[in-house]
């Protein structure tokens, strides 16, 4: 009798997936002008919502040193605070803040996302490295690096989610904020090729995220720091790598035991493209509304609505809502909403606050607005259906649309237009538009953190591109100190 043949023990070469993202960092220029102009939003914007997350004491309690009373010398600063924390700690704090109203940048495909995530571990270890480099009489990076490094991880992430979803496998999109983390923040502090792909490795071997807290019946606040904990786990993989620690070349591709067979159901990831500069020129801003992307242009159509059934609330029969697969999947919800992340998930709540306010702010998922009885009402009056248009114009390349469209019945036989708005105002075919409202909303963001005279300096120099992109790292973040 023969004895089983064991598997032969050779390692094999990295697999091309961690070969085409490290070459890809360290290798590729950014030569797109629209690119960065698009990242300095983008920097403004994220951090924007950082501040204004501040004011939410569900968040704050967050921040801080696993230890309190630890201090770290020239640490890295948390924007819109007065902690210097570890590089670790400083990513999950600053990926909090930026993802906690989800009111930062989306992107939205096979899978969906906030690449601005990353900008927690960006900031964290260029702000660490940098005072640790001027300590010892050495050059600190410049924000034009920062802009660049925020450039490729957007890539990274969005060029992975165009054709790849994770979602239906049960994990959770922050997988890719932790992929795309890593690898920037690896080369960012003196990380090799080869330690690029060790590090990268290290973060698909890792457990990833189910999607469980996203979802009914389960919907909570991790939701809002799962972002910030992928960013300090990029980090972490980071530094060990950076000791020694051996990475595993084929993490994704070994039989049985790799990510493909164990998280993916065996298949390969799919590229519709090379990674470039795409993804930032193609973002999504959250402008008006702190809501998930999918319900941007609901929400705005239900605020158009709005002054023509303010007065006739208790008249409605039936609202429809028309909208693509992704939003009903994702955020469509009846029953019970239990808490503040239920709430910012629910088509029907979001659309319900437009109707009757016309307007939708962070404040209103508490629980002390969603106790206004019109709200339930309303969302018991309400028809979610799918235009299959719709869902392919959100997949179509060309367009990358989020459409939705609203309708209002009411009892007497009278109805209103059906208002539809494909694409919202944060979406690259509204630029022009948009741009000019996103300053507006980093300013009163500002305004809400620091005096007068301290939000104008920030503002100026945010909007001045060659100073900004001039400016050490170190000096960019002391503005944003309280």
């Amino acid at each position: 009798m023969t004895s089983p043949r064991a598997d032969a023990n050779v390692r094999p070469a990295p697999d091309p997936e961690l070969v085409a993202i490290a070459d890809y960092v360290a290798d590729y220029r950014i030569d797109s002008r629209e690119a960065c102009d698009t990242a300095r939003y983008c920097l403004m914007d994220s951090l924007g919502c950082a501040l204004l997350a501040l004011r939410f004491p569900e968040c704050v309690r967050h921040l801080g040193p696993i230890v309190p009373g630890t201090t770290v010398p020239n640490g890295a600063r948390v924007p819109g605070t007065r902690y210097e924390l570890d590089p670790v700690k400083a990513a999950f704090d600053i990926g909090t803040l930026i993802r906690w109203l989800d009111f930062n940048d989306t992107w939205l495909a096979a899978e969906w996302g906030h690449p601005s995530d990353n900008l927690g571990a960006i900031l964290a270890c260029a702000d660490f490295l940098s005072r640790a480099r001027l300590s010892s009489r050495q050059k600190s990076l410049t924000m034009r690096e920062v802009l660049t490094y925020m450039i490729k991880a957007h890539e990274i992430q969005g060029v992975m989610a165009l054709e790849n979803s994770f979602n239906r496998v049960g994990l959770d999109h922050v997988v890719l904020v932790k992929v795309a983390s890593t690898a920037v923040v690896t080369h960012m502090l003196g990380g090799t090729k080869p330690q690029i792909m060790d590090a990268l490795s290290q973060a698909w071997v890792d457990g990833q995220a189910l999607r469980t807290y996203r979802h009914a019946p389960n919907t909570g606040p991790r939701k809002s720091w799962a972002a910030g904990d992928a960013t300090s786990r990029a980090v972490r993989l980071a530094l060990i790598t950076l000791k020694g620690e051996s990475g595993y070349p084929s993490a994704l591709t070994a039989k049985t035991w790799g990510f493909y067979d164990v998280a993916f159901k065996g298949q390969r990831f799919k590229f519709q493209r090379p990674y470039t500069s795409y993804v930032m020129e193609h973002v999504l801003f959250k402008i008006a509304y702190p809501a998930e992307f999918h319900a941007q242009t609901a929400v705005e159509c239900a605020v158009i609505l709005h002054p023509l059934v303010k007065n006739r609330l208790d008249e409605i029969e039936r609202i429809l809502i028309t909208t693509h697969e992704s939003a009903i999947r994702i955020i469509s919800k009846t029953g019970p909403l239990y808490n503040y992340a239920d709430r910012d998930h629910c088509l029907q709540y979001m659309v319900a606050i437009g109707l009757i306010h016309g307007h939708l702010t962070a404040e209103q998922y508490e629980d002390r607005a969603a106790a206004d009885t019109r709200v339930d009402r309303l969302r018991a009056r309400m028809d979610v259906v799918e235009d299959e248009r719709y869902s392919r114009d959100y997949h179509d390349p060309g367009k990358r649309s989020i459409a939705n469209a609203i309708q209002v019945f009411f009892n007497d036989g009278g109805y209103t237009d059906k208002i539809e708005i494909e694409y919202p105002i944060g979406h690259r075919r509204r630029r022009s538009d948009g741009m000019p409202l996103l300053i507006e909303k980093f300013r009163a963001s500002l305004d809400t953190r620091f005096p007068e005279a301290q939000s104008k300096r920030i503002l100026d120099l945010c909007l001045n591109h060659d100073q900004l992109v001039a400016t050490p790292v170190p000096e960019f973040i002391e503005m944003f100190v309280a």
